[in-house]
């Protein structure tokens, strides 16, 4: 081969290489764009979601309880706040096609209720097993696979 030849072909391999690493940054891009616009269009965003039943059992707020158990979506952020009974907590969500939803890094304050009778950590953890989600109205279930709801939640407009 003679060094036009290897030139030419050095040429060529570069010029494959931007265009399939802009394809690859652009299919990755639009993606995001989708996801970004299934979560911000959602009838489950920027809504106060007040806690009804959770494993089955009817909740009812604790007459020492300071406010009523609840999270919030926040789609700017990705950012999920809310309150657990006693603590304030937060973390990020990802909400998919077909509802399916994912909550990451979810934490909360550390303060302690011993008077109180709630059990958080019990709250906490179904966004750690949340995969889906269903709404019918003001109605929102959370949900693993097609069991039964974890928590059912309603809607509160002030």
């Amino acid at each position: 081969m003679n060094t036009k030849n290897i030139i030419f072909s050095l040429i060529t391999l570069v010029i494959i290489s931007c265009n399939t690493t802009k394809k690859a940054n652009t299919e990755i891009k639009a993606s995001s764009d989708i996801k970004q616009e299934i979560t911000n269009n959602n009838p489950i965003t920027e809504k106060y979601w007040k806690l009804k039943t959770l494993s089955g059992k009817d909740i009812k707020m604790d007459e020492k309880q300071e406010r009523e158990i609840y999270f919030t979506l926040k789609p700017d952020e990705n950012r999920v706040v809310g309150f657990a009974g006693c603590n304030n907590f937060s973390g990020t969500f990802t909400i998919e096609e077909g509802n399916r939803i994912r909550f990451k890094q979810i934490f909360s304050t550390l303060k302690a209720c011993p008077d109180l009778n709630i059990n958080e950590s019990e709250f906490l953890k179904i966004f750690n097993l949340v995969d889906n989600y269903t709404i019918n109205g003001d109605t929102l279930n959370l949900n693993i696979g097609k069991r039964a709801p974890l928590a059912i939640f309603e809607a509160v407009y002030f």
